[in-house]
């Protein structure tokens, strides 16, 4: 992402500030604050916010943030006593209030995929639970399957999903949809479980008007895509899986495992709706650990924008109770398997396992210890490389 203003820009991708084309430095904190600031510039962000975007929920003294402001400030030619740029609002916080250009192309580069417009659309699951899906993009379908957790809207914008969506939608027809309970479907429903869940991809496939098409899951979506080439394998041409595990923690044996599960479940209906965000962060940490402050900012978020606390929970224990140990041996469809090696959410050990127990299942071990790969990951450019040899 580029963001430009008075003759300055920011290029996230690079980390770079430039006044024209000389490069001003800054540190990596001054970096994020300016990033922080321009991205949510429709509104006034107090001193909290500052603290959990861009250090991460860590302890920040006043002097510190004071510093780091003026820092950031100087950087961009303005001051304390002009406000030129970055204005403060008194006992409020801080707002960025020049005019910014987003993604400016560049010479020589092709025109951004942001571009692409999804259209949005409902279709109704068997339990009458109303299902939203999007369609964005143009060439041979390509299906992804819901994780936990979506959201159609915010996740086209997200600096954690839209490098990825973008990049499928650019070659793909992308269709993809908001599970049960979460996102812009039905929140209130009664059935969580793999059943439901492959019942609603049946449901999205037969509205969407699809014949035959790629199939891709993440995570738990993996189960998900796994039943349903089982049930329709005719439809599925080929599935590709990340993240993806055989057993849910309940069902893995482990005591430590179970006993892990259950409290992220407390602390899901105890603390994921309050305002202080230091509950959200422990599942950030988990999901996305290498990720930059901006991209734990939103992920604070979607938590709280995306389902409520009693669906969270709900949502997770049907995850965690999942074993697709039996259905296996009998997936017929070509199937490429990739997972990080220091994955903190699924082991590694899941992914071999997933691929060992798939005949004829490709592997690739992908280098990183996100579970939502991000763009600025080491193993981005292969991950998406290996998507591309797989469907060409």
């Amino acid at each position: 992402m580029l963001m430009r203003f008075e003759g300055y820009g920011l290029d996230t991708g690079k980390r770079e500030l430039r006044r024209g084309a000389e490069l001003v430095a800054v540190g990596p904190q001054v970096f994020d604050l300016l990033v922080f600031l321009v991205r949510n510039r429709e509104r006034v962000v107090s001193k909290d916010d500052l603290i959990v975007g861009v250090w991460g929920g860590r302890t920040v003294s006043d002097s510190t943030l004071t510093s780091q402001i003026n820092a950031a400030r100087k950087a961009i030619g303005d001051s304390g006593g002009e406000q030129r740029l970055i204005r403060t609002i008194a006992r409020k916080g801080l707002r960025f209030v020049g005019d910014v250009l987003d993604d400016a192309p560049r010479a020589g580069t092709q025109a951004p995929a942001q571009d692409l417009r999804q259209e949005i659309h409902f279709c109704t699951a068997g339990d009458s639970a109303r299902l939203a899906y999007a369609s964005v993009g143009h060439g041979p379908p390509l299906v992804k399957t819901a994780n936990w957790l979506n959201h159609l809207e915010f996740d086209w914008q997200s600096p954690i999903w839209r490098h990825m969506l973008h990049a499928l939608a650019a070659e793909h027809q992308l269709v993809r949809y908001d599970a049960r309970g979460n996102g812009l479907s039905d929140w209130d429903v009664e059935e969580f479980s793999l059943p439901a869940f492959v019942t609603d991809l049946e449901c999205v496939v037969e509205a969407a008007g699809l014949e035959r098409f790629a199939l891709y899951g993440m995570s738990q979506g993996c189960a998900v895509a796994i039943a349903y080439s089982l049930l329709h394998p005719e439809k599925v041409s080929h599935l590709i899986l990340y993240g993806g595990f055989i057993q849910g923690k309940r069902r893995r044996g482990s005591p430590q495992d179970i006993e892990q599960a259950d409290a992220l479940l407390t602390l899901m209906r105890q603390g994921w709706g309050q305002d202080n965000p230091a509950f959200r962060q422990i599942f950030t940490s988990l999901f996305i650990p290498d990720g930059t402050s901006e991209q734990m900012q939103w992920w604070n978020d979607l938590q709280r924008k995306t389902t409520t606390p009693e669906n969270a929970a709900r949502l997770r224990r049907a995850v965690d109770d999942i074993d697709i140990s039996d259905m296996l041996p009998r997936v017929s469809v070509p199937t490429l398997v990739m997972h990080c090696r220091d994955d903190a959410v699924q082991p590694f050990e899941e992914g071999r396992r997933l691929a060992a127990g798939i005949p004829g299942a490709r592997f690739v071990a992908l280098e990183g210890r996100n579970h939502v790969i991000l763009e600025g990951d080491p193993s981005w450019g292969r991950f998406l490389a290996e998507i591309r040899s797989f469907l060409a």
